[in-house]
């Protein structure tokens, strides 16, 4: 079963933003928030200071890496 893309509405830097995607990488993203002991919008933050485009994706492609290690 494929999960649907779904809106989160985040804060970033004072500037709130919807970030599209799937639930499974939204709660991924709050568990490695959790294991760093951060906000996920301050680990969102980070992503989207590195990131070249489009968020949504730098996001999984952060979860990707931190999920296999990469």
């Amino acid at each position: 079963m494929i999960d649907r893309v779904k809106k989160f509405s985040v804060l970033i830097e004072g500037h709130r933003t919807s970030v599209s995607l799937e639930p499974i990488f939204w709660q991924q993203l709050k568990l490695i928030a959790k294991q760093r002991d951060t906000k996920v919008s301050k680990l969102i933050s980070d992503i989207d200071d590195g990131s070249i485009g489009n968020l949504s994706s730098a996001i999984r492609v952060f979860v990707l890496r931190q999920m296999t290690g990469l």
